[in-house]
């Protein structure tokens, strides 16, 4: 097939690439290299140096025989959404309305998007399955919801199918070793963690030890970057060949609290990893897991390297290799 991968110089969206180019499809990534890099750019994938927002330029690239295309272009910062609810609606939505637009002007009829967890809020139970009541809590998830709904009604309206992919906490790093950019400003647990034992950061703050959970810290449902990547292919064969499109969660199914990740961490990399207990964050919620039981269902997939250990081992092998652990160069690149 000849899909295009839009945010696909990003952390998700490399090892996306990376999966469909060794199934032997021809990729362009479209990317604006805002938060992705150009390390992580293959070779043997076009690449078009574009942004989402640019409406013409989306158009003139879809001209090109696309069978489909991945949507991984977002900002994803779910505190920042908060403050900054503008960046979000100009980069969620109407970037999105712009590729939507864009597809249906070129007749691309396959679309695979990264949707998030963040579309339920507060759960009512647990694990989490596609049943679950969807009332985002943050901006961020709003925007994915509202994609959703969006992609709903240019099926009806476009003959446009499209596989809604909710993760949970992606994390990891490609198991073969072959990607070679860090990704950028991290926000999620592990790569903080990672950037602890590097020396990046001066700690890992822990917000909140009084929840209601074993540790009292909060658990969540952890899942590798190349399990994710893996589905993307599996999704796009799915619409393709049914039909139909599909929702469906993604996540390991296993929870495990902050305190687990930072203990495991440390173990793994012999490293001290200080860690320091603050407030808690206003709409965190105790624990969150995921039912992937329909992926199973309907993809045939299954997490193969979710589990922490993995994660963890994946991770610290790429902060090793990259080697960009230095404080000074850290604090060069962030300063302003």
């Amino acid at each position: 097939m000849n899909v295009l991968v839009i945010g696909g110089a990003g952390y998700i969206g490399s090892h996306v690439v990376q999966e469909f180019l060794e199934q032997g499809h021809r990729i362009t990534v479209y990317d604006n290299l805002s938060g992705g890099l150009r390390e992580n750019l293959f070779s043997d994938a076009q690449f078009i140096h574009e942004d989402i927002l640019d409406y013409q330029s989306l158009v003139q690239t879809m001209k090109g025989n696309y069978d489909a295309l991945i949507h991984l272009a977002a900002s994803k910062a779910a505190g920042e959404s908060m403050l900054q609810p503008e960046k979000y609606s100009r980069n969620n939505i109407i970037g999105t309305l712009n590729i939507l637009n864009a597809a249906a002007e070129t007749g691309i009829k396959n679309i695979v998007f990264s949707s998030s967890a963040a579309v339920y809020g507060e759960p009512e139970y647990l694990p989490i399955d596609e049943k679950h009541p969807t009332r985002p809590e943050n901006y961020y998830g709003f925007t994915k919801l509202e994609i959703e709904r969006f992609l709903g009604w240019y099926e009806k309206l476009k003959g446009i199918r499209c596989a809604c992919l909710r993760y949970f906490n992606a994390a990891g790093y490609d198991v073969k070793g072959v990607l070679k950019g860090l990704e950028q400003n991290p926000a999620n647990l592990l790569p903080v963690v990672m950037e602890t034992a590097c020396g990046m950061r001066p700690e890992v703050q822990i917000f909140g030890n009084d929840y209601d959970t074993p540790d009292g810290t909060c658990i969540r449902d952890y899942i590798h970057v190349s399990d994710l990547a893996a589905v993307h292919a599996a999704a796009l064969d799915y619409i393709r060949t049914s039909g139909t499109s599909l929702t469906v969660n993604l996540g390991s199914e296993t929870g495990c609290s902050v305190t687990d990740v930072i203990e495991t961490a440390r173990r793994i990399t012999g490293k001290p990893i200080p860690a320091k207990v603050v407030g808690r964050r206003p709409g965190d919620t105790a624990q969150l897991t995921a039912s992937s039981a329909l992926a199973r269902e309907l993809l045939g997939w299954q997490a193969r390297y979710s589990d922490m250990e993995t994660l963890i081992k994946t991770s610290w092998a790429a902060y090793q290799r990259i080697r960009d652990c230095s404080p000074k160069d850290f604090t060069q690149r962030h300063k302003g």
